[in-house]
């Protein structure tokens, strides 16, 4: 989610890397002291087993020195705290995991609100909904499970090795002679599982992606008959996720047969030297089967061991990916100026606005003074810079230079929750909530079902609303995809209404509307823009004629500006296109001179 990191950074330790998860899983120190004890206790049962073997085969079986009872009552106690310490273990992990995924997930959405726009246009809806949802949900699980697995088995492992030193420390080293063996395969098989992980991250956004695109775009594939094309494109992306997912399971499953394969040539040896020392009485046959015992004991925390690398890589790469969008993802900056309600005196000062640095200037040297209560139309081809420059005032686009004023105060000088109270705006492309039609009306503010009705009548949407069973509280469904789309953006020109912002942006506000609605929703917003900064853009120019000054752009600048008389009695860029938009003129006719204002 950030940007590529330089190459040479020092490779970081487990306990490095796990830190910065510290403030969402170590909240509960007393849950995890309870965890941590039963993970004690539990694994200081381990070595018992064998210790009361030894002493039931040589005083038992041998001596008949023991009574019977204290058998099955020491066997009964001693799996009992067992049974008991796992089960508070795993009560208080199930804790610190599902506490420590709710603040993670918490600061994730709250950066997702506060990221720098620039996220959205390097990253899909998908792979962020998926790091968010899915990715911590799992990383969550397998990290903290088998961080305690980690614990336990090493606890266990040093338990029965420190008891079998005591029991007979010639063999005992045989024994630890395997460690080192194990611990490099472990290493050399991690490395190997995390690249496999990360690549497997990538591609599983990738699919992620194609199915979003495919389910937005369903009409389309249908209409140009596109399903044959999506499907091999999404098999080749299942293909090449299958293929890594083997790879990983081959890494991760060669860590088991190879450390068992060690377990097994020292156990062979430990025999041969048990065998030698019982024909020199240097052991009981007790001694013998208890130390024999234990070390079959060892080999399951060993295997346990070398499988928990596995999930712990997966586990912390994929909250790694959560911790990337809380701390390397800038926020938006932004200033401290605010004031309740704007007088909506706007200032364009040689503005530019470039995308990349191989590209052109969308908004090349723009100068334009907008007076409050002014209704400035803005008209022009597509691609002509209309959009961008009214998306500049709320912020959603930045500046490469210049700069943009409200009320002469510098748009970066702003508090932005404060600015963009100042905006209302009605796009061509309507987002709706998934929640009721009077949430997405009052969005963002409080909820008066009476406003919200007045909105509703004044957009002509009060009746369709009456009608449907639930009324104002029916849920709209994803984007409202269940209405209209000139419901649908009746519906947000209502939202405009409700918010009743001192300065009004209309982006093709209407291009949706049949005739009749359209009507209906202009002299609604006739009375809205009374008394407001209102900026329009519309490519029907029945709809500006009467704009205070409508202004004429092409490639970025400022062609002409004047009110609509004025502008065709000039004959220049915006007569050429009101001619068009009347069919007066053939669209690919040599363009008249513009006269530059």
């Amino acid at each position: 989610m950030s940007a590529p990191q330089p190459a040479a950074q020092p490779r970081q330790t487990l306990w490095q890397r796990v830190q910065p998860l510290r403030p969402y899983f170590a909240r509960n120190p007393g849950t995890w002291l309870v965890v941590v004890l039963g993970a004690i206790v539990g694994s200081a049962t381990e070595p018992l087993i064998p210790y009361f073997q030894n002493i039931l085969l040589d005083e038992g079986f041998q001596k008949r020195s023991l009574a019977l009872w204290t058998i099955p009552a020491v066997l009964l106690a001693l799996f009992a705290v067992r049974g008991l310490s796992g089960y508070v273990s795993q009560i208080g992990l199930t804790r610190i995991t599902n506490q420590g995924l709710v603040r993670m997930r918490r600061a994730m959405f709250d950066k997702l609100l506060a990221a720098h726009l620039q996220l959205f246009s390097r990253q899909s809806a998908s792979a962020l909904s998926n790091a968010l949802v899915y990715e911590t949900q799992t990383g969550a699980s397998m990290l903290v499970n088998s961080l305690l697995s980690l614990v336990r088995n090493a606890l266990t492992l040093l338990g029965l090795t420190a008891y079998l030193l005591m029991l007979n420390w010639k063999l005992t080293l045989i024994v630890v002679a395997i460690f080192p063996a194990v611990a490099w395969v472990m290493r050399v098989l991690t490395k190997r599982l995390h690249k496999l992980t990360k690549a497997n991250q990538e591609a599983t956004d990738s699919l992620a992606y194609l199915v979003e695109e495919n389910v937005l775009a369903h009409r389309d594939i249908r209409l140009y008959a596109a399903q044959s094309a999506q499907a091999q494109r999404f098999e080749r992306l299942g293909e090449a996720l299958q293929r890594l997912a083997f790879k990983s399971t081959v890494a991760g499953a060669a860590m088991t047969p190879m450390t068992q394969m060690l377990a097994a040539m020292a156990l062979s040896i430990v025999i041969t030297v048990a065998l030698v020392q019982s024909a020199h009485d240097q052991t009981s046959v007790g001694g013998f089967v208890a130390f024999v015992t234990g070390m079959l004991m060892i080999v399951a925390p060993i295997r346990q061991l070398s499988e928990v690398s596995g999930p712990i890589t997966r586990g912390l790469a994929a909250l790694e990916r959560g911790l990337e969008l809380i701390h390397d993802v800038p926020s938006e900056t932004q200033g401290h100026y605010a004031e309740p309600r704007a007088r909506g005196e706007i200032e364009f000062r040689d503005v530019v606005v470039q995308y990349s640095a191989d590209s052109g200037p969308v908004i090349n040297h723009l100068n334009l003074t907008v007076h409050g209560g002014e209704t400035i139309a803005f008209v022009g081809a597509s691609g002509a810079g209309k959009s961008t420059l009214v998306n500049l005032l709320p912020r959603f686009v930045d500046l490469h230079a210049g700069a943009v004023l409200l009320d002469g105060h510098d748009l970066r000088d702003w508090d932005l929750q404060a600015l963009r109270a100042q905006f209302a705006f009605v796009s061509q492309h309507v987002v709706m909530l998934n929640d009721s039609i009077a949430a997405n009306v009052a969005l963002g503010l409080e909820l008066d079902p009476d406003k919200v009705r007045q909105a509703l009548r004044a957009a002509n949407l009060e009746a369709m609303v009456d009608a449907l069973p639930q009324g104002l509280d029916t849920v709209v469904g994803h984007n409202a995809m269940q209405l209209s789309g000139g419901q649908r953006q009746r519906l947000a020109i209502a939202r405009a209404l409700y918010k009743d912002a001192p300065i009004l942006i209309l982006d093709e506000a209407t291009s949706a509307l049949d005739t009749e609605s359209e009507r209906a929703v202009q002299d609604a917003l006739q009375r809205l823009m009374q008394g407001r900064t209102t900026l329009v853009i519309a490519h029907r120019l029945s709809t500006v004629m009467h704009a205070t000054r409508i202004v004429a752009m092409e490639a970025g600048r400022i062609v002409e500006t004047g009110t609509h008389a004025e502008l065709v009695a000039a004959g220049g860029h915006y007569a050429r296109l009101y001619q068009l938009g009347l069919g007066l003129v053939d669209a690919d006719a040599e363009p008249a001179p513009s006269s530059r204002v």
